[in-house]
């Protein structure tokens, strides 16, 4: 006598089905091998982020170590045109923190921001200061 073999497929509702085939493709365009392509290069990304390794202080008295003068340090914004963003003293203290870090300073003072006027710019602000190197906390300089 043969036993006849049966399989039982449970019965899957029609939402859930609806559901599993939507679920499944975009699953499987996760498991994709991307690359990725930038125009950050090791260099760009230090210049990026160099003003972040340039300290702002009020004035010297703030300094906790020996410290020499660098120079001057200049940054601006400018607005373009019209419908772009009206200019940033913000963003023209991080351009001159990034002047002073190409100086191979570590410490800016501020000394002004100033609106300024030119035939390039719709409005423009100009920040200056003076750029530092200081070295370990009470330590003496390295010349």
């Amino acid at each position: 006598m043969t036993k006849k073999i049966t399989t039982h497929i449970p019965k899957i509702p029609s939402k859930k089905m609806f559901s599993l085939l939507i679920t499944l493709p975009l699953l499987a365009s996760c498991s994709g091998n991307y690359t990725f392509e930038s125009n950050v290069t090791p260099d760009n990304a230090e210049q990026y982020f160099s003003a972040s390794k340039v300290k702002i202080f009020k004035d010297e008295s703030e300094f906790n170590s020996a410290f020499q003068y660098i120079g001057l340090v200049e940054g601006d914004d400018c607005q373009k045109k019209s419908h772009l963003a009206p200019p940033d003293a913000i963003n023209a203290r991080t351009q001159a923190r990034q002047a002073a870090f190409l100086q191979q300073a570590n410490a800016v003072i501020f000394t002004s921001c100033v609106d300024i006027e030119t035939k390039h710019c719709i409005a423009q602000v100009v920040c200056y200061g003076k750029s530092y190197r200081l070295g370990a906390p009470y330590k003496e300089m390295e010349q």
